[in-house]
């Protein structure tokens, strides 16, 4: 079983698969994921293409089109930070308001939401991929009321009702345990090692052999890649060490609080679970 080293696929999306010669690649990872048809038609921000190796959150908005002809926006974003939550409806109101230009209508494509993100911020027991939708207003008072969708007709004049409230996807590659249990499990594969199977043959699979080949990169983008995950292993140390050291101060309050509310030391050891040498410490630093 060979496998291939590929670029991280965060800083493939942002700077490497912008046009036309990424939305095969784009388009294939879209349409497992969602087990439908999707191409990839625009990129809806180009101004974000400026590289800033220290920014922590990474995110493309592009147009395509579904199997049924419906045009959406995919957002897709990669995230590291524990306020991610905010950073998903960040990314999706941005999505949604860019759309409305100065004196227009309410009329909206569709956003999904397709969110990356490494570590385990949701505390997850086992899964690794998870869908969210809104299902609709539901009546407060009379059980029998029918739910009133989230939908509006498409454009001025159309009968059609299309729903509009985004759906999201949150793809946890750290939890994924390399099972693979459908055609997506083989793109999360990736995600998570950065490197591709000879045996994988998802969409978008073999365009991703190629445009991600990590010994495609001239010399001068292979030093600037190197800079951007030097860049990203500092951020992410710096984060860890700031989450350790919020640990260790709230350690070090309740320790206090309890010895200012009269409890032995013995009494705060067997309530905290923390050492007798912990407890002491804090108290006599």
């Amino acid at each position: 079983m060979d496998e291939r080293k590929l670029i991280s696929f965060d800083y493939a999306v942002k700077y490497l698969l912008r046009g036309k010669g990424g939305y095969g690649l784009l388009s294939g990872f879209l349409s497992e994921l969602m087990r439908r048809q999707v191409v990839v038609e625009d990129d809806l921000d180009p101004e974000t293409l400026k590289i800033d190796p220290n920014e922590k959150i990474n995110r493309v908005d592009l147009k395509a089109k579904m199997d049924n002809g419906e045009l959406a926006v995919f957002e897709i974003q990669f995230i590291q930070e524990s306020d991610f939550f905010g950073k998903v409806l960040y990314g999706v109101s941005k999505a949604l308001t860019g759309q409305i230009g100065s004196g227009k209508r309410y009329f909206m494509r569709k956003v999904y939401s397709i969110n990356i993100v490494y570590g385990n911020r949701v505390k997850a027991k086992r899964e690794y991929l998870f869908y969210g939708k809104f299902s609709g207003f539901k009546g407060v008072h009379f059980e029998d009321e029918s739910v009133i969708p989230f939908a509006q007709a498409p454009f001025k004049g159309s009968e059609e009702l299309v729903e509009i409230h985004p759906e999201y996807y949150l793809i946890l590659p750290d939890m994924f345990d390399e099972t693979l249990r459908g055609r997506f499990d083989e793109w999360i594969y990736i995600l998570k090692n950065n490197e591709v199977l000879d045996e994988f043959t998802a969409a978008g699979i073999e365009e991703a052999r190629v445009k991600l080949n990590l010994l495609n990169l001239s010399p001068d983008k292979l030093a600037e890649y190197e800079h951007y995950l030097e860049a990203r292993r500092s951020a992410d140390s710096a984060t860890d060490a700031a989450r350790d050291e919020g640990i260790e101060i709230g350690k070090a309050e309740i320790v206090l609080n309890m010895h200012e509310a009269g409890f032995s030391i013995a009494d705060i050891v067997k309530a905290t679970k923390f050492s007798e040498t912990e407890v002491k410490n804090i108290l006599n630093p």
